[in-house]
């Protein structure tokens, strides 16, 4: 067969590409290029997080366990002071009254004694199958009559066993049998990052459910030195107090009481009461009907860089020793001002916070065993720790139905606010002037008038007000909330 020269050729350079082609790969293996080494970026890592949680099981078990609690509380309003017959200028609900046509139950002729009775609600959660309840404290507190309604619309009236302001929890009970109970978790392994559950009536709406993640554990907040709270970013709203939080096993590690929030509503910082320190409080109130805390007698304060520096501690941590209570078992161990506290039993102090919290959480009459920072060097100490006195712990029967406590020696007549007054109020203040005279009066303190503090500590009752006054020289100072403003009023105490 004959070829021609442009056949030849074709075939040529073909020839030859396989050739060069297979030389190439040739080459190639027997001499592997030199490349560099793929950077950190360019590998593929592995996925972290992979799929999102399915909470219906979890719902599904344990909701119906999760309750509404509805509280009343009936109040009859104070005697007001009206000059001439007229409307009391001091009322501060006066001008409300006027300016809807709504008759005035403080005016002369009103219907006195027949207010409308305060209402409010929270969340709570059967813990046995015989109708303990837990919830808030601030819930149920000053309440005349509590309603309980479960998921299957069935209500049964509740009696509170006992509340603890210090944890601001509560103990309530139904009668029923084989009710459905939550399960309790451990919230020392709850972590940063963790899928948790609320459960709750959010603004009254019953079993509303929201999920979100722990933002941080063991959280201390300035008013509540006792309790290490588990901050969440878990939607949780006015209503929603007193409501389990779930770990995804569906164990209760937490009951959700408090938010942060500028306008009232959920902002994204949720703190929910471990249930552990819960779980302690409803034992004694179940058991004894108080609740008993252990102290050592000593002031506080953090360990800054520079204070660690000049103590000559490696890192800031533990406890600094601000000032001993004289007669105290810390000052009679040989506790001194200047000293740190690095650990109590073993357990490791970081922050000066935690100290309250670890000692209130021992038994009365019990030892502890310290180790303190002093000249430089670990020393070993043994304290005895002794019962702070509870007054703040209100039981049942000594609840007085919401009715108004005097101070006489500063003339004033307060009562706690009810949940809803302080949502409507949007306050952390729990205590308002209902009638005022005296000393009080002199220095313009006014009905409806909320007090925060006293000598720049916030008190919470009046228990803890009167203690205040007596520890006072000549002068109280009250910080006061009215309207949108805060100010203090200094009274004199004799």
């Amino acid at each position: 067969m004959s070829l021609d020269r442009a056949t030849i050729k074709y075939v040529f350079v073909a020839c030859s590409g396989l050739i060069l082609s297979a030389c190439s790969r040739t080459a190639a293996t027997a001499v592997p290029p030199v490349t560099a080494a793929p950077s950190p970026a360019t590998v593929a890592a592995a996925p972290v997080v992979t799929g999102l949680p399915d909470f219906t099981a979890l719902v599904d078990h344990y909701g119906p366990a999760v309750v509404n609690v509805q509280v009343t509380e009936r109040r009859t309003p104070p005697q007001a002071r009206t000059p001439q017959g007229g409307a009391d200028p001091n009322d501060p609900f006066s001008e409300f009254f006027r300016r809807f046509g709504i008759p005035n139950p403080n005016a002369p002729g009103g219907p006195r004694g027949n207010a409308p009775p305060a209402r409010g609600e929270g969340s709570g959660f059967i813990v046995t199958a015989d109708g303990y309840i837990m919830t808030n404290a601030h819930v149920v507190r000053g309440a005349t009559e509590v309603t309980v309604r479960m998921t299957d619309r069935r209500e049964y009236p509740a009696k509170v066993i006992g509340i603890d302001d210090r944890t601001d929890v509560a103990v309530i009970k139904i009668e029923g049998k084989d009710l459905p109970v939550v399960r309790i978790g451990d919230p020392s392994s709850l972590k940063p990052g963790q899928w948790v559950v609320a459960i709750g009536s959010p603004f009254g709406m019953e079993n509303s459910v929201t999920a979100g993640i722990v933002s941080a554990v063991a959280r201390t907040l300035p008013d509540d030195p006792y309790v290490p709270f588990i901050q969440t970013d878990v939607a949780v709203n006015p209503g929603n107090s007193g409501g389990p939080l779930f770990n995804l096993n569906g164990e209760v590690v937490g009951i959700n009481s408090q938010i942060y929030s500028q306008s009232g509503g959920y902002m994204g910082l949720s703190f929910a009461i471990p249930i552990n320190v819960a779980n302690e409080v409803r034992q004694q109130l179940v058991s004894t009907g108080k609740v008993q805390r252990g102290r050592i007698g000593v002031g506080i304060q953090p360990v800054t860089a520079a204070l660690a520096d000049s103590f000559g501690l490696d890192r800031p941590r533990g406890a600094l020793i601000g000032s001993v209570t004289p007669g105290d078992p810390a000052d009679k161990a040989g506790i001194k001002s200047g000293d740190i506290i690095l650990s109590v039993n073993g357990k490791p102090i970081e922050r000066d916070a935690e100290l309250p919290g670890i000692i209130s959480g021992i038994k009365p009459g019990n030892d502890v065993q310290l180790e303190v920072w002093r000249d430089r060097k670990i020393r070993n100490v043994t304290c005895k720790v002794v019962a702070i006195e509870e007054a703040e712990t209100v039981v049942a029967g000594n609840q007085g139905g919401g009715s108004a406590d005097s101070t006489a020696a500063l003339g004033l007549t307060l009562r706690p606010l009810q949940p809803a007054e302080r949502e409507q109020a949007q306050t952390e203040g729990t205590l308002v002037v209902e009638d005022v005279d005296g000393p009080a009066a002199d220095a313009g303190v006014r009905p409806g008038d909320i007090i925060l503090g006293a000598n720049g500590s916030r008190v919470k009752t009046v228990a803890e007000l009167q203690a205040a006054a007596k520890r006072s020289g000549k002068t109280i100072a009250l910080l006061i909330e009215r309207g949108d403003a805060q100010i203090f009023v200094p009274i004199r105490t004799e």
